[in-house]
């Protein structure tokens, strides 16, 4: 597993989660990508569940997903995620997904995400917090 990306986390694959044969459904890669990526946007400080609290909206603007291996249903996933690029008023997450059991990589992707104020629905930049945290979690990126 990826130990570079600094947030992680383990989500059993539903039966609800899967195709008609019985490995999780290729759009479910994509939300299993996105509910850890916002699970860790809370960790650095973004209530993304409650809009009128943060400082800004965030739009994922592109989205791409490699399938590479089948996540078969009664398995766990792990997802990491983390950041690529920092921009001014957008970024790239990256996220991998595997089964945790066998540590085998079974998809990658990233988004682009903008920074949005949320009365002017233009964007603005990445909040200094927000930065200072992802720079904080991936020095690399500063």
């Amino acid at each position: 597993m990826n130990k570079e990306l600094p947030f992680s986390q383990v989500m059993p694959v539903r039966f609800s989660d899967l195709d008609a044969q019985g490995h999780l459904y290729f759009a479910n890669y994509l939300v299993y990508g996105d509910e850890v990526v916002s699970k860790y946007m809370e960790e650095l400080g973004l209530n993304i569940m409650d809009p009128s609290r943060t400082p800004c909206l965030i739009f994922t603007v592109d989205i791409n997903c490699e399938y590479i291996n089948e996540m078969p249903g009664g398995s766990e996933a792990m997802i990491c995620v983390g950041y690529s690029r920092l921009g001014n008023s957008s970024a790239d997450v990256v996220f991998e997904i595997y089964n945790s059991r066998s540590e085998k990589l079974m998809a990658k992707g990233s988004m682009t995400q903008v920074f949005v104020d949320p009365t002017t629905r233009k964007s603005m930049p990445i909040p200094d917090f927000y930065r200072g945290g992802v720079i904080e979690n991936q020095p690399g990126l500063a």
